[in-house]
């Protein structure tokens, strides 16, 4: 049985009364948690993440469900405000008394929580995406998306392939934005590329044409890197092109979404960006390890949610299929011997890589699990 309590705001009471409520049987159940951004401005994240939960939490109770007992999903809606979402964390340790949360769909959102479920000892795989989440390690955190830095690396990788040393950069100011406009200018020297201009934008802009006509106006500029997420990348995107700006743009993972190409529209044509072998996953080829499962999801979540795939909710299957196999091995879902697992996870096939975690490494994942994207004719495209 899914529990969808807080998706909407209000509803979380009359929901949590109607808990309180339900015999002593329904409440021996395995409780996991899920804080995610479900409407407002992050909901391209959090919508597929909350049905993905949802669809796989079906199949598994259908099947009989973990260790035994059936699995209660509890999400929050925060609605990508960090705030909410350290309430609503609270609420899953102290009321829902959860064994594991499978959530955070945005960095702030995350680093917010965090706190929470450190101190209560309970496991939290995080579905956002900036490096700070996992480096420095935090002993009950862990994340499935890949980082913020290793796009940094992907991207600048493949503009030394193509002989672009000059760059401007256009960094969104969310969280998100932020860290990986950080990452970006610590390690594009060793790419032997130069950042010429920088330009920032804030989460409500609606017009970064002043910005991108400064970044144009600089002599021997070559390429253009956007990294930020939400509406901010498909405006920069359709300004980019109204101005006439001809040399490579770039954007970040946090626009692997068909509802980025659709916001963009013929702009987002030509655009670069590193993502998961998701969102090519017809055209990847048959021997590549990853094809199955993505094929797999790609076509469970159409049929169950009736809209195109994002690697969003593939972070959200990633991470819970690594708890649920983590709480398999451990018998139990005592928070200790359920980190330990997660902690020992080895040749996780995912949606987003091949998943390797240690104490050191709470991700698992390398630059190998990035693809390079090109959007051409208003779709993902494989960089060769």
């Amino acid at each position: 049985m899914f529990t969808r309590r807080g998706v909407l705001a209000g509803a979380v009471a009359g929901t949590m009364a109607v808990a309180a409520s339900l015999p002593a049987f329904a409440q021996d159940k395995i409780k996991i948690g899920a804080v995610l951004a479900v409407t407002g401005p992050a909901s391209f994240l959090g919508d597929p993440e909350a049905k993905t939960l949802k669809m796989m939490v079906e199949e598994i109770n259908k099947k009989g469900g973990l260790l035994g007992k059936q699995i209660d999903l509890i999400v929050y809606d925060s609605g990508g405000d960090a705030a909410k979402a350290k309430q609503f964390a609270t609420r899953l340790i102290e009321e829902d008394k959860v064994v594991a949360q499978v959530g955070g769909s945005t960095t702030g959102d995350t680093m917010a929580m965090i706190p929470v479920f450190e101190d209560a000892k309970v496991p939290f795989i995080s579905l956002a995406g900036a490096v700070v989440i996992i480096d420095p390690v935090k002993k009950f955190v862990f994340k499935t998306p890949h980082t913020d830095k290793m796009a940094c690396q992907k991207i600048f990788e493949d503009m030394k392939k193509r002989g672009l040393t000059k760059v401007g950069m256009i960094s969104g100011q969310d969280a998100f934005g932020k860290s990986m406009q950080d990452e970006c200018k610590k390690v594009v020297a060793g790419y032997g590329i130069e950042i010429i201009a920088e330009e920032t934008y804030g989460p409500r802009d609606t017009d970064m044409t002043p910005q991108l006509t400064n970044i144009k106006n600089k002599a021997g500029l070559q390429a253009v890197l956007n990294p930020g997420f939400g509406q901010g990348p498909a405006i920069v995107t359709r300004n980019y092109r109204q101005l006439g700006i001809s040399v490579p743009l770039y954007q970040s993972h946090g626009v692997g979404s068909k509802g980025f190409i659709q916001a963009a529209g013929d702009a987002a044509n030509g655009v670069r960006l590193p993502a998961a072998a998701l969102l090519v996953a017809d055209k990847l080829p048959d021997n590549d390890p990853q094809k199955k499962v993505v094929v797999g999801y790609t076509k469970a979540f159409a049929d169950y949610a009736k809209q195109p795939v994002s690697t969003f909710g593939g972070h959200a299957y990633d991470g819970l299929n690594i708890l649920v196999e983590a709480i398999k091995r451990a018998g139990s879902t005592n928070g200790q011997k359920v980190r330990d697992e997660i902690e020992k996870t080895k040749s996780f096939i995912g949606t987003g890589g091949i998943v390797n975690m240690s104490a050191k490494d709470h991700l698992g994942l390398d630059l190998s699990a990035f693809r390079m994207l090109e959007i051409k004719n208003g779709d993902w495209t494989l960089v060769q």
